[in-house]
């Protein structure tokens, strides 16, 4: 898809990741996926996480039913339980409603 096929972003690149355990993750190779309601980066752009700089490789929707324990290991989790438990815990009064849509930011660090 180009940039103009994906709708308008709803937030800045800085906001994607930015609880101090998920950028250690990231710096640290073991997240390499984000989920946001919204779109923050496109593929192909860069943007800085901590010291360094990831590159957007992919964006698509996915509903939380179709997270498995291999998309919580890309998200920084060892299972799906415990991804699931940390969203939960992040926003308090929230329900996990398997049919809701989300945006799948994945990336690789570049340097």
């Amino acid at each position: 898809m180009s940039e103009s096929e994906y709708p308008e972003k709803t937030c800045t690149a800085d906001r994607l990741v930015r609880h101090p355990m998920m950028v250690k993750q990231v710096v640290g190779g073991t997240k390499r996926r984000q989920r946001r309601n919204g779109v923050y980066v496109y593929p192909g752009e860069r943007f800085p996480i901590g010291e360094k700089t990831a590159e957007c490789v992919a964006l698509f929707q996915q509903t939380l039913g179709e997270i498995d324990d291999n998309a919580a290991i890309l998200e920084g989790f060892p299972s799906l339980a415990a991804y699931k438990g940390f969203i939960l815990k992040m926003h308090k009064g929230m329900e996990w409603d398997d049919s809701a849509k989300a945006w799948v930011h994945e990336f690789k660090l570049i340097d």
